[in-house]
C-alpha cells in the first residue's frame, strides 16, 4: 500500500507540476485576450443576466432555469477548499499566495466563459430527452468524430474522479467535522447524507437545480456575511493585511513565529494550485451544468458562467484569506480546516468557530450534490442513459465508505487529485482549438446587442 501511495505521490506531483499550471494560466490568459478582456467589462452585465435567469428564457429549450444550473455549478465548485483549501495555500506559500490565488481566478473568468459558450452552443438530446453538454460533447460534435476518443477519455476520467473529490472525500469531511464538533458518530452522519442526497438525486437535474437555486445563496450570503463582520470588526487592520499580501507575493515570506517562511515560487504555486482546486476553471466540470440551462443563446448562459469563478475565488475563498490573514493566525503554524477555524474563532469570538462549522457542513453536501449529477452525465456518455441509476445506487453507498473511512483517504485523495489533472488536458485542448468559435460568437453577440439598442 505504501509503495501505491509513494507512486501515485510522483505521479501527482508531476502532473500537477509547473507544465500543468502554466497550461492552465495560459489558455486562461490567452481566451482572456482573444475576448478583448469582456470577462471584465462584462461582469455587470452577467450579473444583470444571472438576475433574469431566475426564470427560464420563453422558447428556450434546456431543463433548468439558466439561475438554476448555474447554481448547480457553484455548488459543486464551493467546497471544502474555499475554506480548508485556502488556509492550506496561506500556511504552505505565506500570505502572497493570495495574490497568485486572485490572478488564477482572473485569467480563470475566461476559461469558464469559454466552456460554458461551447457546452451550450454544441450540447444535444440524450435518448430520455434531456438536453446534456459538456466538454464531452464539445470536443466530439465541436472537432469531429476522429476526436471522439478524446472526450472518451475525459469521460473515463471525470467518472472515476467524482467518486473521490466530489463523493467520499466531502462525506469524510462531513462526518469528521460533525463528529468532533457535535459528537455525531460517522455511521449516522452517513444514514443521514445517505438520505438527503438521495431525496435530491433521485429527481434528476431538475430537483437538483431547484435545491441548488435555494440553498446554494443562502450558504454564501452566510459564509460572506459572517466574514465581513470579522473584517468590519478589525477594519482597522486592512490595510496592513493587503499590503503584506500584495508585498509577500513577489518578495516571499520571512520565517515569523510557527511559519516556517516561503519564497516566491512556493506562493505562486500554492497559491495557483488551490486557486484551480477551488473553481475548477479548465477543468471542464462546470458546462456539464450550464449544458441545462434554459437559454436562447450561449454567450448569454457564457456571462453567466464566467461568474462562477468570480464568486468562488474573488469573493468567498477571498473571505477566507482576509480573515486569516488580518487576525495574524496565518503565522502559528496550523494548516488546513484547523487554520481557519482559530483564525475565525479569533477574529469572532463566540460565533466565528460557528461560522467555519457551518461552511465546511453546507460547502460539502452542496460539492457531493453537484459532483453526482457531473458523474451521473459522464457515466452516460460513456454506457448511455441505462447507466444514470446504477450510478445513482453506487454514489449513495460509496458516502457510507467516505463517511466510516478513518484517516484511510490519503490514497483517494492522491488518485483524485491526479484524475482532476488528466480531466484539464483534453478540456483545454479542445478549448485552445475551438477557441475561434468562442470569439465569433462572442463578437456577433455584443455587435448584435449593440445594434438592438441603437436608437
Amino acid at each position: 500500500m505504501e509503495d501505491l501511495v509513494n507512486l501515485f505521490k510522483e505521479t501527482d506531483s508531476f502532473i500537477w507540476g509547473p507544465v500543468m499550471l502554466v497550461f492552465l494560466l495560459g489558455t486562461g490568459l490567452f481566451l482572456t485576450l482573444g475576448l478583448r478582456g469582456i470577462t471584465f467589462s462584462r461582469v455587470v452585465y452577467g450579473f444583470r443576466m444571472m438576475w433574469r435567469g431566475r426564470a427560464p428564457e420563453p422558447g428556450s429549450q434546456g431543463q433548468t432555469s439558466p439561475f438554476n444550473a448555474f447554481s448547480t455549478a457553484l455548488a459543486a465548485t464551493i467546497g471544502t477548499g474555499n475554506i480548508a483549501g485556502v488556509a492550506t495555500a496561506i500556511a504552505l506559500g505565506g500570505p502572497g499566495a493570495v495574490f497568485w490565488m486572485w490572478l488564477t481566478a482572473a485569467v480563470g473568468m475566461a476559461t469558464n466563459y469559454a466552456e460554458t459558450v461551447l457546452a451550450v452552443k454544441y450540447r444535444e438530446v440524450d435518448a430520455i430527452g434531456n438536453h446534456v453538454g459538456g466538454p464531452m460533447y464539445y470536443i466530439r460534435n465541436g472537432l469531429g468524430p476522429r476526436w471522439k476518443w478524446l472526450s472518451v477519455l475525459f469521460a473515463v476520467f471525470g467518472m472515476v474522479a467524482a467518486f473521490g473529490i466530489g463523493n467520499t472525500i466531502q462525506a469524510n469531511s462531513l462526518a469528521q467535522t460533525a463528529e468532533v464538533n457535535f459528537g455525531v458518530p460517522p455511521w449516522l452522519t452517513a444514514a443521514v447524507l445517505a438520505v438527503l442526497t438521495f431525496m435530491v438525486i433521485i429527481g434528476g437535474i431538475r430537483r437538483l437545480g431547484a435545491v441548488a437555486g435555494k440553498l446554494v445563496p443562502f450558504m454564501v450570503v452566510v459564509y460572506v456575511g459572517g466574514a465581513l463582520v470579522i473584517i468590519g470588526v478589525h477594519i482597522d487592520r486592512l490595510p496592513a493585511a493587503l499590503a503584506l499580501i500584495l508585498g509577500d507575493a513577489f518578495t516571499g515570506t520571512a520565517a515569523v513565529g510557527g511559519f516556517a517562511g516561503s519564497t516566491v515560487m512556493a506562493a505562486i504555486h500554492f497559491g495557483v494550485a488551490r486557486g484551480i482546486f477551488s473553481n475548477e476553471a479548465g477543468l471542464g466540470t462546470s458546462p456539464i451544468a450550464h449544458a441545462t440551462a434554459q437559454t436562447g443563446h450561449p454567450v448569454r448562459q457564457g456571462t453567466i458562467g464566467m461568474l462562477g469563478t468570480f464568486i468562488d475565488t474573488i469573493i468567498v475563498c477571498s473571505m477566507t484569506a482576509l480573515v486569516i490573514v488580518m487576525t495574524g493566525d496565518w503565522s502559528s503554524g496550523r494548516t488546513g480546516a484547523a487554520l481557519a477555524t482559530q483564525a475565525v474563532g479569533v477574529g469572532l469570538p463566540g460565533y466565528g468557530r460557528a461560522v467555519v462549522i457551518f461552511g465546511l457542513l453546507l460547502f460539502s453536501y452542496t460539492t457531493l450534490l453537484g459532483w453526482s449529477y457531473y458523474g451521473e452525465r459522464l457515466a452516460a456518455f460513456v454506457f448511455g442513459v441505462r447507466a444514470i441509476r446504477p450510478y445513482r445506487f453506487l454514489w449513495i453507498v460509496m458516502i457510507f465508505v467516505g463517511a466510516m473511512a478513518q484517516g484511510q483517504l490519503d490514497l483517494l485523495w492522491l488518485i483524485a487529485d491526479t484524475l482532476n489533472g488528466l480531466m484539464a488536458v483534453p478540456n483545454l485542448i479542445a478549448l485552445l482549438l475551438l477557441s475561434p468559435v468562442v470569439f465569433r460568437l462572442t463578437i456577433d453577440y455584443f455587435e448584435a446587442e449593440k445594434e438592438r439598442r441603437a436608437p
